[in-house]
């Protein structure tokens, strides 16, 4: 990164961290809640109104039921958590549903999970930061006249907070997140003293209007299908739970106890913030409708489009504090804001996926690495430009997107659970302490009611929420299914075709000269050698290969191959605290030229030719911009070696065949022979014969 670039890069996301610095990146539980858990319990803030509007196409009368579809969700709520603390026990290295289900059921299930997750964080960014935007639009006109530009520049706003760091966004996020809550909790108590104790009747600003029955009498099949619709919208709330099982790496040790706990925590407040605040709704009165202006009524009236239908924790809060009051007020704000936050749960589990999904192979690698600020930057920059484009598409409108919603959550919860069942039958095989084979089975008993729970309710949401959307939910896991199976296929073959000889043949000696030569080196494969032999023919003074200590595990890999095989040039290790690859090199290339001014240094790079434009996309990013830089650097020659994938050869054979094909008919016109120019004609005709004729 050039110093002109450098400057506002370290305005916007501060000065970067070295790789020891990790630790004291991650999260205590008190800053974790926010950070994974603000999706769940933002959800309250729409989630019960969801329910509401889907029962009031029965009438106001069909509200009655909402308490049994509160219990319904909160017995899911549960489950759910229950199944997630045996995950972060049993799997705490982050790799969540993916690894669960790529473990215990296979590769395939595996992907399947993770391209239902990524698609689901995506939405999680999209609908939050809408919603969050239509509820600040309803005050200040000018965030509605222009809600799509103004949710792209709030995703922009949350991207270059979680650039900065976890650790540092989470600090961000703890203070609204907090604020909601306990504003939630005080409502709540607040609303029963009232009812409770001082017997008020609290009437919401809605409690006087009529519902319009948009269909009457609904009874069987058609009112089960409507009681179904409203569970499965309600089930909104358990959206980024599975959050914290993806983050468990982020959190402080003991990792998996802290992760368990802050589950625990965050199942708690959002069932207690659910049920509260539909208890008061019921007890206040709120009228919701899927079309207010024409099935909400007053004195016989419909509404009007000119109504604003103010979301059920509003309407609660004006009828148990007072409409306008200051805690109204402060309630208000936070719930604004802490939609907006809500989708940081996916800033933080998407880039650890897409990290996880990186390393095995299924995305380009540039998304395993940690950024200047120890976060996963590549990853949070993807789901920025996913989400954008998303609200753009839909113009930011929150009903249309919450329809392609839930569908990616429940996949990955019923194949997770579904894998952990394996999991434990597994561990059951091998164990012959009683103890632990109780806790083993207690732990497969809890897992498999919430595999047949949570699979339940994914036919439900695919049943009520396919034709309203939730095609799309699919259509985009099965993108995301098929580009991930092509890249990983891609990089199979290419460790394969790469992949070195055993025997390592004897080259020449070191010819002396005034030459420093470089050979720079990730892993032994056949482009290395090929660039050590290539060097080894060139005359040079010294001899060296140069790799970047950027993954301890990976290096000390390397020297132990480089020693087993026995070759002859020394390999020399620089230590990278900020994982960074360029700026090391330069910097001992500059050391070496001051050392020595005199003499020059030849770099060999090895590089793949491949023969697709997508492909330069997945390989050669290191060796681009390091190339970049050393040629501005004097007394620096650069000596790509490149090495043929075999792609590169299928595009060369197809350039050739563009190249030698002929038109229909030319074949049996001859070939075709250029003009010649006008004066040589003239010339043959006289019989004069021109120069070089």
């Amino acid at each position: 990164m050039s110093k002109l670039t450098d400057v506002p890069k370290r305005i916007l996301i501060g000065r970067a961290l070295r790789s020891d610095k990790l630790g004291e990146t991650l999260l205590p539980k008190r800053i974790a809640l926010p950070v994974f858990a603000s999706d769940p319990l933002s959800s309250v803030a729409y989630a019960p109104g969801q329910v509401m509007i889907v029962l009031s196409v029965a009438g106001a009368s069909a509200y009655k039921y909402s308490p049994w579809i509160t219990i319904a969700i909160i017995v899911l709520m549960f489950t759910v958590v229950a199944s997630y603390r045996q995950n972060v026990h049993a799997y705490p290295s982050g790799g969540g549903d993916y690894e669960v289900a790529n473990t215990n059921l296979g590769p395939k299930a595996g992907l399947t999970v993770a391209s239902a997750l990524l698609v689901d964080y995506v939405l999680t960014v999209a609908v939050s930061i809408s919603s969050g935007v239509e509820n600040l639009g309803s005050a200040v006109p000018f965030i509605v006249e222009h809600k799509t530009l103004c949710a792209v520049a709030i995703i922009l706003l949350l991207t270059l907070m979680n650039l900065r760091g976890v650790r540092e966004s989470g600090k961000l996020f703890a203070i609204p997140t907090y604020v909601f809550v306990g504003g939630v909790f005080v409502m709540i108590l607040w609303g029963a003293y009232r009812a409770l104790v001082l017997g008020d009747d609290m009437k919401a600003p809605t409690a006087g209007f009529e519902v319009h029955a948009e269909q009457t009498g609904l009874a069987g099949f058609a009112l089960v299908f409507l009681l179904l619709r409203a569970f499965s919208d309600g089930c909104a709330a358990l959206t980024g739970v599975e959050a914290i099982s993806n983050g468990v790496p982020a959190f402080r040790k003991p990792k998996s106890r802290n992760a368990a706990t802050t589950l625990a925590l965050m199942g708690g407040l959002a069932v207690t913030m659910f049920v509260g605040i539909i208890t008061l709704a019921m007890v206040t009165n709120v009228k919701m409708a899927e079309d207010p202006a024409h099935d909400l009524f007053k004195d016989g009236a419909a509404l009007g489009s000119g109504y604003t239908q103010n979301p059920v924790i509003s309407q609660v809060a004006a009828a148990v504090f007072g409409d306008g009051s200051f805690l109204f007020v402060v309630l208000a704000a936070a719930t604004a804001l802490v939609l907006f936050l809500a989708a940081n749960t996916a800033y933080n589990g998407f880039p650890l996926l897409g990290s996880i999904l990186a390393q095995d192979r299924y995305l380009p690698r540039q998304l395993h690495t940690r950024g200047d600020r120890l976060a996963f930057s590549n990853g949070i920059v993807l789901l920025a430009g996913a989400a954008a484009v998303l609200v753009y598409i839909y113009g930011a409108d929150s009903t249309r997107l919450i329809q392609l919603y839930i569908v990616g959550v429940f996949v990955s919860f019923t194949l997770s659970q579904t894998g952990m069942v394996r999991h434990w039958n597994r561990h059951l095989a091998g164990e012959r302490d009683p103890a632990a084979r109780r806790r083993m089975i207690r732990a497969r008993a809890i897992n498999t009611f919430g595999a047949f729970f949570t699979g339940l309710v994914l036919v439900v949401v695919l049943l009520t929420k396919f034709t309203h959307g939730a095609w799309v939910a699919l259509l985009g896991m099965a993108v995301f299914y098929i580009t991930m199976t092509a890249i990983r296929r891609h990089y199979d073959g290419v460790s394969e075709e790469l992949a070195a000889a055993e025997e390592q043949h004897d080259e020449d000696e070191v010819r002396p000269s005034r030459v420093h030569s470089i050979v720079l080196v990730s892993k032994i494969h056949k482009p290395t050698l090929r660039a050590l032999a290539y060097a080894k023919l060139m005359r040079s003074h010294r001899l060296e290969a140069l790799s970047i200590n950027v993954d301890p595990a990976e290096t000390k890999a390397l020297q132990s191959a480089w020693h087993e095989r026995g070759i002859d040039v020394p390999l020399k290790i620089l230590d990278s605290p900020y994982r960074e690859i360029t700026r090391p090199v330069i910097d001992y290339v500059k050391g070496l030229r001051r050392e020595s001014p005199r003499d020059v240094v030849s770099v060999y790079i090895p590089e793949y030719v491949v023969g697709h434009w997508y492909e330069h996309l997945l390989h050669n990013q290191s060796a681009l911009r390091l190339k970049g830089r050393l040629l501005f650097t004097p007394g620096v020659m650069v000596t790509s070696v490149p090495w043929q994938l075999d792609s590169s050869e299928l595009a060369r054979k197809r350039a050739r065949k563009r190249a030698e094909w002929n038109a229909p008919g030319s074949v049996r016109r001859g070939p075709v022979v250029p003009p010649r120019p006008k004066g040589e004609r003239k010339a043959d005709k006289a019989g004069v014969r021109t120069p070089g004729r």
